[in-house]
């Protein structure tokens, strides 16, 4: 087993209640390992309590990236929410903490 961190980079950001989270292959090789580990459910598990409702995933092969669309994810979003992180920033670094196995 691997880490996310060890085979790619995240972002992740905020749209009202809305978390917006894209992870990119370091390594284009790495790509199809993305996208058979990261489904919407295993994403969504991960961020159980975090995220309430959908998540939505987009595939971007040509960056090897995935891009993914968290709902009522950030509490109501940064005007309503008394989250400490209701911007959503540091839900890129917990996605790079699944662990992944390449084989």
């Amino acid at each position: 087993m691997t880490r996310l961190h060890d085979i790619a980079i995240a972002r992740s950001g905020d749209k009202g209640n809305l978390a917006t989270l894209s992870v990119i292959a370091l390594d284009a090789a790495d790509y199809p390992l993305l996208e058979r580990a990261l489904t919407p459910e295993r994403v969504r598990t991960h961020y159980a309590g975090v995220v309430c409702g959908e998540v939505l995933r987009y595939t971007l092969p040509q960056l090897g990236a995935l891009h993914f669309v968290m709902h009522e994810a950030l509490a109501g979003g940064v005007t309503r929410s008394l989250a400490l992180d209701a911007h959503g920033k540091t839900l890129a670094q917990a996605m790079l903490d699944i662990e992944v196995n390449p084989d």
